[in-house]
């Protein structure tokens, strides 16, 4: 069967939630859709708010400081906000791509050459079960160890080849301070027996974004190779073609929502899922617009409306009010600009603690 741009859209919106906000709680929502990035702190608290109905800040700061759910190092090396028994069970599987993050990084990998991997991690353990540490408080600790090796290299490493997770008040809504990290046995204890395999990981992935190719779950995962993977799984699976007749897999049993299906504007945070979830992001931003949307040095807010990324948006803080700014890639149709509009003031009062908001439109240079 062969899926059309649109059809894959819809899909996709509905796995990731997108397509009308579910009622699932953050820490269930969370797993189903295996992690949200999470490099910017409050960017998790965005991206439940624009999937869950009537999500609240306390939704998700409350299962962080329970250890329900963490923030870690996983998928492509970067941080993602995963649950207590994802981050045992995901970062055993994504290691291959921290460990070639890490020796191939321009900026640290050289200071990292011929480590003694066993030597350095068992001291960085030591160190961080007496007390939880910043990054440059680790790093100058074992500088004092190696001195021939650069604190913030090594820092890195612990980062990349340990389980470090970030301790609060890092990831609370609202609040600020450096980042402290410990090891994750140490932090939430060990998990019960979560053992996940690659095939597994592949299950997860198709449920929170398929249908998808090989070379979308690579992109996500960070890791290669997962072809032969699939091909162990095709018994398991739903084959398909996409729109330039390449082979997309999804789950045997997983319903694709109709193609007419209405899609409400949605603000996403950034470094949102759905952006980094697809070697191929045909199916949520034309060609034209994603030259404008990946620009280098640009922290990317998507806006969506009917469904694709139709342009970015920002909040300026003001004294007495708080000022959402729409930037489209072209000019949209009144009725489109009163959906953004309402679903932009939603976002105010959840985001801002203002009383007063105001919202603009410009177009993306």
């Amino acid at each position: 069967m062969r899926l059309d741009r649109r059809s894959l859209n819809r899909a996709t919106l509905e796995r990731q939630l997108l397509l009308c906000r579910s009622s699932l709680p953050a820490v269930d929502a969370v797993s189903r859709l295996a992690g949200i990035q999470a490099q910017i702190p409050n960017a998790p608290y965005v991206g439940l708010w624009s999937r869950l109905t009537g999500f609240k800040p306390d939704d998700l700061v409350q299962p962080l400081l329970r250890k329900q759910v963490v923030r870690i190092a996983l998928m492509r090396s970067t941080v993602h906000l995963v649950t207590a028994k994802d981050a045992a069970a995901l970062r055993p599987l994504v290691q291959p791509a921290l460990d070639r993050d890490l020796f191939k990084n321009g900026t640290y990998g050289p200071g990292v050459s011929g480590l003694p991997v066993a030597e350095t991690t068992a001291c960085a353990r030591k160190l961080l079960a007496d007390q939880p540490l910043t990054a440059q408080e680790l790093g100058q600790l074992l500088h004092e160890r190696w001195p021939d090796r650069p604190a913030e290299a090594l820092a890195y490493a612990m980062r990349n080849l340990l389980p470090l997770v970030q301790l609060p008040p890092r990831g609370i809504w609202g609040v600020g301070g450096l980042t402290r990290y410990a090891v994750a046995d140490d932090w939430l204890g060990r998990q019960e027996s979560v053992a996940l395999t690659l095939e597994d990981m592949v299950l997860r992935y198709l449920a929170a974004f398929g249908p998808a190719t090989v070379q979308d779950m690579q992109m996500w995962s960070g890791l290669s190779r997962l072809g032969s993977v699939v091909e162990r799984l095709k018994p398991r699976l739903r084959a398909y073609r996409d729109e330039a007749g390449r082979t997309l897999y999804d789950l045997e049993e997983a319903v694709l929502p109709p193609v007419d299906a209405p899609a409400p504007p949605r603000f996403l945070p950034e470094y949102d899922n759905l952006l980094f979830g697809f070697a191929d992001r045909s199916r949520i931003v034309r060609e034209d617009d994603r030259k404008l949307l990946f620009r280098r040095n640009v922290v990317i807010r998507p806006v969506l409306s009917d469904g694709f990324i139709c342009g970015t948006w920002k909040v300026i803080r003001k004294r007495s009010a708080a000022a959402l700014m729409i930037a489209t890639f072209e000019k949209l149709p009144a009725a489109k600009r009163e959906e953004l509009a309402a679903e932009g003031e939603s976002l105010l009062r959840f985001a801002a603690e203002n009383t007063r908001y105001e919202i603009s439109f410009e177009m993306a240079e």
